[in-house]
């Protein structure tokens, strides 16, 4: 594959994926803040939708195009840089498929509120809150890898 499409799609990808991320997660938040049990299960059920879409498979290619530059740039695999670059995406990974989980249940509990015309219940803030506090690791994660991948530092 040509080594700029294969960098191209690299930073499309990244840009969807963060992109993406920090929308989803500004309307999740900010329905949430407003407490309309309708609005919640609508915007719950469109971002798991638009993690599904587009958040998936962006976080996919990332790491296989990423993986495929390397190889075609003559980088080292193991140089520093990368090291810390997969272990902040892997810690960044687990921290999002954590929050999907949350919003999964979030969403179906939301649907069953609007169904049932009950409130939410403190659950749903329970689970909101670990959302928030999930959400903090993989957001600075991605920051913190946009910053490894331009700059290349020689971290030791």
């Amino acid at each position: 594959m040509d080594y700029l499409l294969l960098k191209t799609l690299h930073v499309l990808s990244s840009t969807v994926l963060f992109g993406t991320g920090l929308g989803t997660a500004f309307h999740m938040w900010m329905t949430h803040c407003r407490g309309d049990v309708r609005a919640i299960a609508v915007t719950a059920r469109n971002v798991v939708l638009a993690d599904f879409l587009f958040t998936t498979p962006a976080g996919v290619l990332q790491p296989a195009t990423g993986l495929i530059l390397v190889q075609l740039g003559g980088i080292d695999p193991a140089s520093h840089w990368l090291l810390v670059t997969y272990a902040i995406y892997g810690m960044a990974g687990i921290a999002w498929l954590m929050v999907v989980v949350l919003q999964l249940r979030v969403a179906a509990m939301a649907a069953a509120c609007v169904e049932t015309g009950a409130s939410l219940p403190e659950a749903y803030f329970r689970l909101m809150r670990a959302w928030f506090w999930l959400g903090w690791p993989a957001f600075i994660g991605l920051v913190f890898v946009f910053w490894l991948m331009v700059a290349k530092p020689d971290l030791w």
